[in-house]
C-alpha cells in the first residue's frame, strides 16, 4: 500500500538527520528504492535541487496475499542474491554506498576525487541522496571513465571476473529418417543436425542458391566421410579391446565376444516360441572363466558379474543361459585361433581313423538287419540311414521346440515306401530345412522298414520304438573309440568329395578345374542336405551374366569385322574363328549396349574431375600450412584448371555421342584404331573366347548351385587337407576356393603336399 509520507518540520539543515537515520512516523527506515505517486522530499536541499523519491509503505499482510507473478519476480530476484553469482568480490576497497555530487565546475584529479568521497562519507553536514540506477541518473556504484580519459591506456584493468559465455543448449537427436530418393536413411546425431539445418531452409530463397547448395553438400559430405571413419576407428578400438586374449602368454583372436542384443525370437522354420521376448543380458548373468593371476574385466558400471571360475579344462571364456529356449551359450576362441585349430584336425583325423574300421563295421551291421531281436534290427537299420544318407542321429523334442527330426526320431508320416525297394524320406532336418529324398535300398532295409512302419501303424508314433541316440552312440563307440553319428557323417563327406575330385581333368582351365571343385563340393552338400531358398536376386544375377556374356561375343564380332576388313580371305583363313560368329543381335540391343558405355564412362570421367577437385583442395591445405608461397598454391589451381577444363570437354563429347546413339545415327568406330593387323586382332578374339568361356562356366555353377549351400559342408564336414592337395595337384590356387578367413581357419592343412590322401 502507498501511503503520504510525514513531511519533515524543521526547513533548517539538522546535522543529526543522516542516510542512518531515516525513517517514517511509524519507525521504520524508509526503503532504498521509493515510488511514485507518494514522495518525501528531502528539505536540506535547495528547492531547484530537490528531488521526489517514493515511499512504499510496508505491507503487514501476508506473502500469500501477493499476486503470483510479484511473488515469482522477488523469489527469482532473492535466489540471484543469495546464490552471489560472482562469489569471489575483487580485493579492493569497497565503495561508500552514497556518493556526493560533486560541483559542476570542480575538474578533480583520481586523488583529489578519492579523498573528496571519503571526506564526504565522514562527514555530517553534507546532504546525501539516494539514487536509483533505473532512473537514468548516475549510479551508485558507476565508474566515472570521463574523468580519468587521459591516463596511461597501455594497461586496460587491474583486476577482471566474469562467467564466461552461454553456450546453446546441446542437440537432442530424433532419431527419425529423412527420405532420399524415396528411401528412409538414418544419420548420426551430428550428421542429422545439420541435414536439419538444411531442412528447415528448403522453402526460402537460400535453399534455392546454387552456391547455398554447393556448400552444404560440401560440408555434409566431408562430416559424413569423417563420421564414417570415427566410427570405424570406434569400431576398431572395441575390436582391438574385447577381440584378444593372451593363451599361455600368446595373443589369440576371440570369436564372437559381443553379447546379443535384446529382441522378439524369431527362430527357423515353425518354432513354436517365435515371438517371444528375448530379454537383454545382464553382467549378473555372465559366468566368466579366466585364469587365476589374471585382471578380472571390469563390469558395467553398476553390476557386478554372475561368477567367476578358473576352469582349465575347457576352453569357453564367458557363459550364460538366454531366456527363451533355456539353452546355453559361449564365447569361444576365434576359429583360427590354436584350440580351434587343434579341435578341427583331432576332429578329421577321428573321421579319418574311421576308414581302418569302416568295413568291419558295415559287415557287423548288415549281419544284425536279419536279427530276431527287433532292437538289434532296429539298431541296424538306423546305423545303415546314417552310414549311407549321412542322416543325423536326431533326439526327441519337446513340444516347446522346433519339430526338427533325425534318423532315430523318424516318425510314421516322415517315411513313405515304393516299388523297387524305394524309400522316400519327407521331414524337417536341423534349422528346419526339409529333407527329401527318395532313394533305393537293399531289400532287407527296406523289409525292416516297412515291419516298422506297419508296428507303428499311425501318423505320431516313432519308427525306431526301442532305441535311441544316446544309446545308438554307445554302441558305435564300442566299435570304434569316440566314433558317433556324427564321426560317420565327416567320413563320408570327405571321404565322397575326394572320390569326386578323383575326376578331374588336368587338361582343363582353371574356371573349368573350379567348376568341377564346386561339382564335387555339391554332392557332398547333398548328400548332408546343406540346402537353401533360391535368392530373390538369383534372375537378375543371371540375366546381367547373360547380358555380359552377350557383349563379349558382340566385341568378338566387331573384331571378326575388322580382320576381315584387313584380309578379304579372312573367313576362310580363319574358318574355325568365323565359326564362333553370333549372328541375330539385335539394333535395340546394340542401343542398350552403347547407352551403357556411355553410363560407365561418364561415372569414371566424374569420378576423375571430382578426385582432381579433392586433390585441389588437399594442396591447398597442406601449403597453407607449411606456408608456401601463393605462386605455388596459384600453379594448383591453374593446373587444375586445365584437367578440369580437359574432363569437361570429354563429358560433352559423351554427351554428343549419347545424342547420337538415341537417333540412331551412331556408327562404332573399329576395335583396333591404331596399326590394326591380323595377330593382334587373331590374338583379341582368342582372348575374347576365353573370357566368354569362363563367364559361360561361371553362369553354369551359379545357377547349379542356387538351392545347395557349399559353403557349410566345406567348412565343417570336408577335410581341408583334401583341398589343399588337390590345388597342389592341379595347379589351382588355394586362394580361388579359400577366402581369407578360411585360410586362417584352416593353415593347419596348407603344409600338406600334392599326393596326400584322405
Amino acid at each position: 500500500m502507498l501511503v503520504q509520507a510525514t513531511r519533515i518540520a524543521k526547513r533548517s539543515f539538522d546535522k543529526s538527520y543522516s542516510s542512518g537515520s531515516d525513517s517514517s512516523s511509524s519507525g521504520k527506515p524508509f526503503p532504498p528504492r521509493l515510488l511514485m505517486p507518494n514522495t518525501l522530499l528531502n528539505d536540506a536541499l535547495p528547492l531547484a535541487k530537490r528531488k521526489i523519491v517514493q515511499v512504499k509503505e510496508e505491507s503487514e499482510s501476508s506473502e500469500d496475499e501477493k499476486p503470483l507473478s510479484i511473488r515469482k519476480d522477488d523469489l527469482l530476484a532473492n535466489h540471484v542474491q543469495k546464490s552471489q553469482i560472482m562469489t569471489n568480490k575483487p580485493k579492493t576497497p569497497s565503495k561508500p554506498a552514497k556518493i556526493t555530487r560533486a560541483p559542476k565546475s570542480e575538474n578533480l584529479s583520481a586523488k583529489d576525487k578519492k579523498n573528496k568521497l571519503s571526506k564526504s562519507d565522514s562527514s555530517s553536514s553534507k546532504t546525501d541522496i539516494t539514487e536509483n540506477p533505473d532512473d537514468g541518473d548516475i549510479s551508485e556504484d558507476e565508474y566515472k571513465w570521463w574523468m580519468s580519459h587521459n591516463q596511461d591506456d597501455s594497461i586496460k584493468w587491474n583486476t577482471l571476473e566474469h562467467q564466461g559465455v552461454l553456450f546453446p543448449p546441446d542437440y537432442v537427436p530424433h532419431g527419425k529418417p529423412i527420405l532420399y530418393e524415396g528411401k528412409p536413411v538414418y544419420f548420426e546425431p551430428e550428421i542429422e543436425e545439420l541435414v536439419g539445418f538444411f531442412a528447415a531452409l528448403l522453402e526460402t530463397d537460400h535453399a534455392k542458391n546454387k552456391v547455398f547448395q554447393k556448400n552444404f553438400f560440401k560440408d555434409l559430405l566431408a562430416l559424413m566421410k569423417k563420421s564414417k571413419k570415427i566410427l570405424k576407428d570406434e569400431k576398431q578400438k572395441i575390436d582391438d579391446f574385447y577381440g584378444y586374449c593372451y593363451l599361455d602368454g600368446r595373443k589369440e583372436k576371440v570369436g564372437n565376444f559381443r553379447i546379443e542384443p535384446p529382441g522378439l525370437f524369431r527362430g527357423r522354420g515353425a518354432h513354436p516360441k517365435t515371438g517371444l521376448f528375448k530379454k537383454r543380458v545382464v553382467p549378473e548373468q555372465i559366468t566368466l572363466n579366466i585364469g587365476k593371476g589374471a585382471k578380472i574385466p571390469e563390469p558395467p558400471k553398476g553390476h557386478k558379474w554372475g561368477n567367476i571360475i578358473h576352469d582349465q579344462t575347457v576352453t569357453w571364456l564367458a557363459t550364460w543361459k538366454e531366456n527363451v529356449n533355456d539353452s546355453t551359450k559361449y564365447v569361444f576362441l576365434a576359429a583360427g585361433s590354436s584350440i580351434k585349430g587343434q579341435s578341427d584336425l583331432k576332429k578329421f583325423e577321428k573321421a579319418r581313423t574311421l576308414k581302418s574300421f569302416v568295413s568291419q563295421i558295415r559287415k557287423d551291421y548288415t549281419v544284425e538287419l536279419g536279427s530276431k531281436d527287433v532292437r538289434k534290427k532296429q539298431r541296424a537299420t538306423a546305423m545303415y540311414l546314417i552310414d549311407r544318407l549321412a542322416l543325423r542321429a536326431g533326439n526327441e523334442k519337446g513340444d516347446d521346440q522346433a519339430d526338427t527330426v533325425g534318423c532315430c526320431s523318424l516318425r510314421y508320416e516322415h517315411i513313405s515306401l515304393a516299388p523297387d525297394n524305394t524309400v522316400i524320406f519327407d521331414f524337417l532336418g536341423k534349422d528346419s530345412i526339409r529333407y527329401y529324398n527318395e532313394v533305393q535300398v537293399t531289400p532287407r532295409v527296406y523289409k525292416n522298414l516297412h515291419q516298422f512302419i506297419k508296428t507303428a501303424r499311425v501318423p505320431g508314433k516313432m519308427i525306431f520304438d526301442k532305441i535311441n541316440p544316446n544309446e545308438l552312440n554307445k554302441h558305435l563307440s564300442s566299435l570304434m573309440p569316440g566314433l558317433s553319428a556324427k564321426v560317420f557323417r565327416t567320413y563320408n563327406a570327405s571321404h565322397t568329395f575326394q572320390k569326386e575330385l578323383e575326376n578331374t581333368d588336368n587338361s582343363l582351365s582353371i574356371q573349368e578345374k573350379l567348376l568341377a571343385y564346386n561339382r564335387a563340393n555339391r554332392q557332398v552338400a547333398i548328400l548332408c542336405n546343406h540346402q537353401r531358398t533360391v535368392t530373390k536376386s538369383h534372375d537378375s544375377q543371371m540375366s546381367k551374366m547373360n547380358d555380359k556374356i552377350l557383349a563379349l561375343k558382340y566385341q568378338r564380332n566387331l573384331h571378326l569385322d575388322q580382320l576381315a576388313s584387313i584380309n578379304k580371305k579372312a573367313k576362310k583363313t580363319y574358318s574355325n574363328l568365323y565359326d564362333l560368329y553370333v549372328e541375330g543381335i539385335t539394333d535395340e540391343w546394340k542401343k542398350d549396349y552403347y547407352l551403357d558405355l556411355v553410363a560407365k564412362d561418364r561415372e569414371r570421367i566424374t569420378k576423375k574431375k571430382e578426385k582432381v577437385l579433392q586433390q585441389l583442395e588437399q594442396d591447398e591445405e597442406t601449403k597453407k600450412e607449411d606456408k608456401k608461397s601463393k605462386q605455388e598454391i596459384k600453379q594448383a589451381r591453374d593446373d587444375a584448371k586445365d584437367a578440369i577444363s580437359a574432363i569437361d570437354e570429354e563429358l560433352d563429347m559423351l554427351s554428343k555421342k549419347e545424342e547420337s546413339i538415341n537417333k540412331g545415327k551412331y556408327v562404332p568406330g573399329p576395335i583396333l584404331a591404331r596399326n590394326p593387323t591380323e595377330e593382334k586382332l587373331v590374338a583379341g578374339i582368342e582372348k575374347l573366347s576365353d573370357r566368354i568361356s569362363v563367364a559361360e562356366t561361371q553362369k553354369i555353377d551359379k545357377d547349379e548351385n542356387k538351392t545347395t549351400a557349399l559353403s557349410t559342408s566345406k567348412i565343417n564336414y570336408i577335410d581341408p587337407r583334401i583341398s589343399v592337395a588337390w590345388c597342389k595337384k592341379f595347379d589351382v590356387p588355394v586362394d580361388k576356393i579359400f577366402n581369407r578367413a578360411l585360410k586362417e581357419k584352416f593353415k593347419w592343412a596348407m603344409e600338406v603336399d600334392a599326393n596326400w590322401t584322405f
